[in-house]
C-alpha cells in the first residue's frame, strides 16, 4: 500500500492535488485543511496517504499529517461515513477539535461539517468517544502527529503506562517526543525522550 508521497506539488483543485514523484503524478483527494498545508504549486511537499479500493474505483486520499490520516481511518469505520464525509469533517474541524468533540460527546460540533446531519454526528461521537478520550491531542497548526493505533508511538505509550505513568501523561510525552524526533523515530528513541518529558 502507498503510505506516503514526497515530491513536488504539481496541481491543485477544490478537493484534490497532484503530487509529482520522480515524474509520476499521483492524484490525491484531500481535505481543504490539507490542501492549504501543502504550500504553493511547484514546491516540495509530503503527504501521508490511504488507498481505498472498491469494485469500480481506486482512490488515493492525502493528508498533511499522519494524525489526520488516522482520524480519517477512524471516521470511515463509522457506519454511514464514507471518504467524502470524512474529508468534509476534517475540512471543518482540526484533529484536536474533533478529538474534543468526540471525548465530550459534542455532536453539534461535528455537525458543522458539510453533509453531516445531527443523527450521523451523534453516531460518530458515540462510537469514537472511548477511542478519543485516551488519545493525545494533536495540534492543528502543523504540530506533531501521533498515530492513533499501532506503530512505534503506540508501543512507546504502552511502555510508559507499564512504568506507571497515567495514559494521558504518557500520550502527551510521546507526542512531544515524536514532535522533536520526527515520524521515523524508533520506539526506543521515543521512550528515552518521552521519559524525560513525562518526568519533567
Amino acid at each position: 500500500m502507498i503510505a506516503k508521497l514526497k515530491g513536488l506539488l504539481d496541481e491543485t483543485g477544490t478537493d484534490w492535488a497532484v503530487i509529482d514523484v520522480a515524474g509520476v503524478g499521483y492524484l490525491v483527494h484531500c481535505s481543504t485543511r490539507t490542501l492549504s498545508a501543502l504550500g504553493e504549486v511547484g514546491e516540495g511537499c509530503t503527504v501521508f496517504t490511504d488507498l481505498q479500493v472498491s469494485e469500480n474505483d481506486m482512490r488515493l486520499l492525502g493528508f498533511a499529517t499522519a494524525g489526520e490520516r488516522d482520524w480519517f481511518r477512524l471516521l470511515t469505520q463509522v457506519q454511514g461515513v464514507g471518504s467524502k464525509v470524512a474529508l468534509a469533517i476534517l475540512s471543518a474541524l482540526e484533529t484536536a477539535e474533533l478529538q474534543t468533540a468526540c471525548a465530550k460527546g459534542d455532536a453539534a460540533m461535528v455537525a458543522r461539517a458539510q453533509g453531516v446531519g445531527p443523527k450521523l454526528a451523534g453516531r460518530i461521537v458515540n462510537e469514537l468517544k472511548d477511542k478519543a478520550g485516551a488519545l493525545p491531542t494533536v495540534s492543528g497548526g502543523g504540530g506533531s502527529a501521533i498515530p492513533l493505533s499501532g506503530g512505534a508511538s503506540a508501543d512507546a505509550v504502552s511502555a510508559l503506562e507499564n512504568l506507571g505513568f497515567k495514559p494521558a501523561v504518557a500520550a502527551r510525552a510521546v507526542a512531544t517526543a515524536q514532535g522533536e524526533l520526527g515520524d521515523d523515530a524508533s520506539e526506543s528513541e521515543l521512550i528515552r525522550v518521552a521519559l524525560k518529558r513525562a518526568a519533567g
